[in-house]
């Protein structure tokens, strides 16, 4: 996991830009995977968005490198 986030090659920033925009896509959708609520289909790309604006930092951080790695 630590190479996974740690890693800056171009195929390590790809993986990781798939995985926030797979894992905000599922938030975004969670209305239709629970099916207990309704969220607004015109707030579903900014959910996503937003999501995404989220984990870069928070991946970052569990990777635990600073900018001098």
């Amino acid at each position: 996991m630590r190479e996974f986030l740690r890693n800056n090659s171009k195929w390590h920033r790809l993986a990781r830009t798939i995985l926030q925009g797979v894992i905000g896509v599922v938030i975004a959708n969670i209305d239709i995977i629970v099916g207990t609520f309704n969220i607004d289909p015109t707030a579903k790309p900014i959910i996503t968005a937003l999501v995404m604006a989220v984990l870069s930092p928070v991946m970052a951080e569990l990777g635990g490198c600073d900018e001098s790695c």
